[in-house]
C-alpha cells in the first residue's frame, strides 16, 4: 500500500511539473505587435476586426480608432508580423509597426 502511495506522489509531482512548464512554453510562443492602421471610419474598424483574427496564428485583436492602432497577439510559431502587416494592407490600409513605448 505504501508503494502505491509513492508511485502515485511521483506520477502526481510528474504531471504538476509537466504543466507549468508547457504552459512556459505556449507562453513563448505568443507575442504581440502594435500597428498604425489608416483606418478613417468605423466601417475601416470592422473590416480589419472581422477579417484579421482569421488569419492563422492570431489570438487576439483590438482595435482604437481614435488613435488608428491594431494591436494583435499572435503565435510566433503560425505567423509573423509581416505576415501580418500584409494580411491588413491586403485589405485596403496602409500599415507600419508603432513605435515602441517606453
Amino acid at each position: 500500500m505504501k508503494a502505491v502511495r509513492i508511485v502515485l506522489v511521483a506520477v502526481a509531482f510528474l504531471l504538476a511539473t509537466n504543466l507549468v512548464f508547457a504552459q512556459e512554453r505556449v507562453n513563448n510562443r505568443e507575442a504581440q505587435i502594435v500597428f498604425v492602421v489608416n483606418m478613417d471610419c468605423h466601417a475601416c474598424e470592422q473590416k480589419v476586426k472581422k477579417n484579421i483574427p482569421y488569419e492563422r496564428g492570431v489570438r487576439n485583436l483590438t482595435t482604437d480608432l481614435e488613435k488608428q492602432l491594431v494591436s494583435i497577439t499572435y503565435r510566433t510559431n503560425r505567423t509573423d508580423k509581416e505576415r501580418l502587416k500584409k494580411s491588413i494592407e491586403k485589405l485596403g490600409f496602409t500599415c507600419k509597426e508603432a513605435p515602441k513605448e517606453e
